[in-house]
């Protein structure tokens, strides 16, 4: 049974077992001994019946197949920005689904992609963008913008990633309430994604240096400042983006697509912006300068 103690949250899949090397015949003979207990179909409890919230939500997850992940106000409840204790668990599916369980809602869609989903703590789960897609087709304005605020007081910055999802599922239900919600919060100006952005906002705007476009998309990657004609972009680096490894190689691979493309790319950590301005600045000034003289000199000159 040890192998069985490894799954997610007390809980386990036949197919899992199956995978694992277990035979049905086994698998019955487990179940009728009590060391696995039926939750849903093909879904079991090991060693005991007791699950909890986080088990059952698992469990919910693996009754609805591989291509399964939590959503809704179950997810916005995973990703801790909401209190989910009853009512039936919400599951997305991607491509169609099989019918929900006791205490499912299923939902089936063929346009979640793989940057809309996660894990939060080994659960599958809709991305906290596509969650607040989700949650706003349900909730009010006031109610989306209440958890827009609390995102803002944790320091959790999903601009860009709203950005680019509303961008690219413009007919979701909910699109409109979200929009809304945010243009109560940010007013006309163009969004910034976080405290940092707007440092350096302010920044340029109190410099010599021309503006930039904010949030737009190159090559299919969305960038947090573009000097189109000098094809200069800045990406600014806070911690709560660039925290992990695997951001961190993230990003290396975009700046590469970028530099491909012919984009100078620029990285500026939140320490250099708040303690280096005017060294940023420099470094700004003598990328989009470099840029102007070579667009200058391509007619023939050498």
């Amino acid at each position: 049974m040890a192998v069985l103690a490894a799954g997610q949250h007390g809980v386990v899949a036949r197919r899992q077992l199956l995978t694992l090397g277990f035979s049905p015949t086994m698998v019955r003979t487990r179940v009728a001994a009590g060391r696995l207990h039926r939750v849903h179909r093909g879904v079991y409890a090991v060693g005991h019946r007791k699950l909890t919230l986080k088990g059952r939500w698992m469990a919910a997850v693996l009754a609805c197949g591989p291509e399964a992940f939590l959503s809704h106000r179950t997810a916005l409840a995973l990703w801790d920005l909401q209190q989910k204790e009853s009512g039936a668990i919400e599951v997305t599916v991607r491509g169609p689904g099989k019918p929900g369980s006791e205490g499912v809602l299923v939902r089936c869609t063929r346009v979640l992609a793989d940057q809309d989903v996660t894990e939060v703590d080994g659960i599958p789960v809709t991305s906290l963008a596509w969650t607040m897609v989700d949650y706003a087709a349900s909730a009010t304005q006031r109610q989306v913008r209440s958890v827009l605020e609390a995102l803002e007081r944790r320091r959790i910055y999903i601009g860009r990633e709203l950005d680019e999802l509303l961008e690219r599922t413009p007919n979701r239900k909910g699109v409109r309430t979200l929009r809304k919600a945010i243009a109560e919060i940010t007013g006309p100006a163009p969004w910034h994604q976080s405290v940092l952005e707007e440092a350096f906002h302010e920044l340029i705007r109190g410099s010599d240096l021309p503006d930039y476009e904010a949030n737009v998309l190159v090559e299919g990657e969305l960038v947090d400042a573009l000097w189109r004609d000098e094809r200069v972009i800045v990406e600014l680096d806070g911690f709560t983006f660039h925290k992990t490894r695997a951001q961190f190689e993230t990003d290396r691979r975009r700046d590469a697509k970028l530099t491909v493309a012919g984009y100078k790319v620029l990285r500026i950590t939140q320490q250099r912006l708040q303690n280096e301005p005017e060294s940023v600045l420099a470094d700004i000034r003598e990328l989009l300068t470099a840029a102007r003289q070579r667009s200058l000199a391509r007619p023939g000159q050498k």
